[in-house]
């Protein structure tokens, strides 16, 4: 009766391990990238939020933030030239960071 116990917890347990190998490997089929490189992502785009809103650059919802592969897409309005340059300056200075697209453009007053 024991074994059967112990036999049918490690059934379990094997089930288990491959449901969430299989959970893994389709998150990286997806994407075409890996569970860790997504979370990576989502990290530094947290981060570089993080920092404009520190900084009060502009509210978060103006300037939207996006990170693929280290690289990171500023994309929105703001109310100055050097409110824009600031803002690609502080993506940068977040580690992890590779690259920044600056696409921010500067409102008309």
């Amino acid at each position: 009766m024991m074994r059967m116990a112990r036999v049918a917890n490690v059934n379990r347990m094997m089930g288990v391990a491959v449901a969430i190998m299989m959970l893994l490997a389709a998150c990286s089929s997806m994407t075409g990238r890996t569970l860790g490189e997504n979370i990576d992502d989502a990290g530094i785009t947290a981060k570089v939020k993080a920092k404009l809103a520190s900084e009060k650059i502009s509210t978060v919802t103006r300037i939207d933030v996006d990170t693929n592969q280290g690289v990171v897409a500023l994309n929105g309005t703001v109310s100055s030239e050097e409110m824009r340059v600031r803002a690609a300056q502080l993506a940068r200075d977040v580690k992890g960071v590779r690259d920044v697209l600056n696409n921010l453009r500067v409102q008309a007053s």
